[in-house]
């Protein structure tokens, strides 16, 4: 249960830790990973990939459960930023190839440990060792062990997208994994990258698609309530930053929540940073906390209940609702139930339950 002081989020993100193999293959630590995302930022051939490899990997693990292509997306996020700036051919072949730093140990960008050569150049163009390929950077011992045909052109290519996808999950099903549950999802990921920040980024990245897939329905919202929640919906998948979040978009934060929290090194939203950002998109102009939001536009009292709310309404919580006061939390509420959240430090903006937090104290409709 998360009771913090008042405004607690709202002062205003979570690690953006990415691993460290990770920034190793992109050459830059946080490339792709403040920014916002939801399918639309998948290049469609792309997401066309991820999908098929869903439908085939049966055929090579017949006992693995639960593979979606949301979890081969958060992987090719981190890994690649889904191929983004390269050309993806009809076939799926990505040009130009996609190639990590070569692992000789020389230190650079934190490549401390030495991989001698196993394909001779094959994969990774080079037999002065061995360096990561393709969308889901696979060494090539390793795309040697799971790569498969996803395209029907008789070869297993890691700089194939429908290949490389394939080859991804059948890795990450294992010898048949279930992967609706959370404990071997996240062996899984481990297994692919061995480090806890990367298994966070990446689940991180797997609910924001997973969310995108199941993406609310704004029938019937329109005017300037659509350009607020839409402002809002843009940002999923940006880091929450304690202190992070102005009228401009996200920002570096602050020190330190009550539970110790600092913002200063990551760029995102806390809550009430993520709706002053959405506000303004629309020129409307909201004081910064969540319990001054709270004074804004007409109240509507939490004894009437979450269905009293109307999508682009404010909804609050308080650690002693009925005191406004107390108030520590703000979401966007988005309709059927649902609001736009950042939620806390180690998660990312993201579509949520309004029961997701304690203490609902009502709402704020300025719209």
């Amino acid at each position: 249960m998360l009771l913090l002081s008042a405004a607690v989020c709202c002062a205003a993100p979570v690690t953006n830790a990415i691993s460290a193999y990770a920034a190793l293959q992109a050459g830059a630590a946080d490339d792709g990973i403040t920014e916002g995302g939801s399918s639309a930022d998948i290049p469609p051939r792309m997401l066309a990939a991820y999908k098929k490899a869903v439908q085939q990997v049966g055929k090579h693990v017949p006992g693995c459960r639960g593979m979606r292509w949301p979890i081969l997306a958060g992987i090719a996020k981190v890994e690649s930023h889904h191929a983004t700036g390269h050309t993806i051919t009809e076939s799926g072949d990505i040009r130009p190839k996609i190639y990590g730093v070569l692992l000789n140990g020389s230190g650079a960008g934190g490549n401390t440990t030495a991989f001698p050569d196993t394909d001779h150049g094959r994969f990774d163009g080079t037999a002065s060792g061995e360096r990561a390929v393709g969308p889901f950077q696979f060494l090539p011992a390793t795309w040697t062990s799971v790569g498969e045909d996803g395209n029907g052109d008789e070869l297993a290519d890691p700089h194939n997208a429908d290949d490389a996808a394939l080859g991804a999950a059948i890795y990450l099903c294992g010898r048949g994994r279930d992967l609706t549950q959370q404990p071997q999802l996240k062996a899984a990921i481990l297994q692919y990258n061995h480090s806890t920040a990367y298994v966070a980024t990446v689940i991180g990245w797997i609910d924001t698609y997973t969310q995108s897939a199941n993406d609310p329905t704004l029938n019937g919202v329109s005017g300037t309530v659509r350009t607020v929640i839409e402002a809002a919906l843009s940002q999923r998948g940006v880091p929450y930053s304690w202190g992070g979040g102005t009228a401009k978009g996200p920002s570096y934060g602050i020190c330190c929540s009550p539970s110790g929290k600092s913002g200063v090194s990551i760029k995102g939203f806390d809550c009430s940073g993520l709706t002053t950002y959405a506000f303004a998109r629309a020129g409307i102009r909201l004081p910064r906390t969540a319990d001054a939001q709270a004074g804004t536009g007409q109240r509507i009292p939490a004894r009437l209940g979450t269905g009293a709310l109307k999508p682009g309404d404010l909804v609050f919580y308080a650690s002693a609702p009925g005191r406004d006061s107390t108030i520590y939390h703000v979401g966007l509420y988005l309709g059927h139930g649902q609001m736009i959240n950042a939620a806390r430090p180690g998660t990312v903006v993201r579509v949520d339950s309004v029961e997701a937090m304690s203490g609902y104290a009502g709402g704020a409709r300025l719209l």
